[in-house]
């Protein structure tokens, strides 16, 4: 199991410090509705990594696997390096992205967070968690933790792992801020400020660092 955790790490810190939802985070904690809207998003974003995760991982269960001593590993290897490459792509479309338009990064719906009721937000969590980039580090994390073939308890261990890391940079800003709104504000807006400008290229910088390590799992099972 400790061999799995150590696979799904980087890809776990990949998916928390992810720009988007962690704008969305600051617009609706900054929102004059913070109160009524941030713990439902904070509940469906957690429960949304851990549904993604669960579902790659057993969908990961399904992969062709010829007959042979060491047809699994290769098998898993190959869809690790498809993914690994998939992320790539994505690192380097974000990051040209971000380098041309630096401003624009930010997507105009997020403006718009603020004002959603409780419901919509709740809804807005989930689908965050249905993005590409989202998907392809679930995919990952499910190939990782299928090459290991963990008995079940151990599954669910290390999926909790993996959704208490990836959630972290949402859950711990709603949890601050909901105990001390006062003292957190300015730093919500100084954070909410640096995202929009830096936020696109430094989480391309850490997916394509993933994509690497992905990558070189792959190879590695051969």
């Amino acid at each position: 199991m400790l061999q799995a955790i150590g696979h799904i790490l980087p890809i776990a810190l990949a998916a928390a410090i992810s720009s988007v939802p962690i704008l969305a985070t600051l617009v609706i904690l900054l929102s004059p509705e913070h109160s009524r809207t941030s713990i439902p998003y904070l509940i469906s974003w957690v429960v949304g990594i851990a549904v993604v995760v669960s579902v790659c991982t057993i969908a990961a269960q399904l992969l062709p696997t010829p007959a042979g001593p060491r047809k699994q590993d290769d098998a898993v290897g190959v869809a690790e390096i498809v993914a690994g490459l998939a992320l790539a792509v994505v690192a380097v479309l974000s990051w040209r992205r971000a380098r041309r338009e630096p401003e624009a990064e930010t997507p105009k719906w997020l403006n718009k967070v603020g004002t959603l009721h409780p419901g919509a937000v709740f809804g807005l969590g989930l689908l965050l968690n249905v993005r590409p980039k989202a998907i392809l580090l679930a995919v990952a994390a499910g190939l990782a933790l299928h090459a290991e073939s963990l008995a079940f308890d151990e599954s669910v261990i290390t999926i909790a792992i993996y959704t208490a890391i990836a959630a972290s940079t949402v859950v711990v800003p709603i949890i601050a801020a909901v105990a001390d709104p006062g003292r957190m504000e300015p730093r919500l807006r100084s954070a909410h400020a640096w995202l929009r400008s830096n936020g696109s290229a430094m989480t391309s910088l850490i997916l394509l660092v993933v994509a690497f390590a992905v990558i070189g799992s792959g190879l590695a099972r051969f």
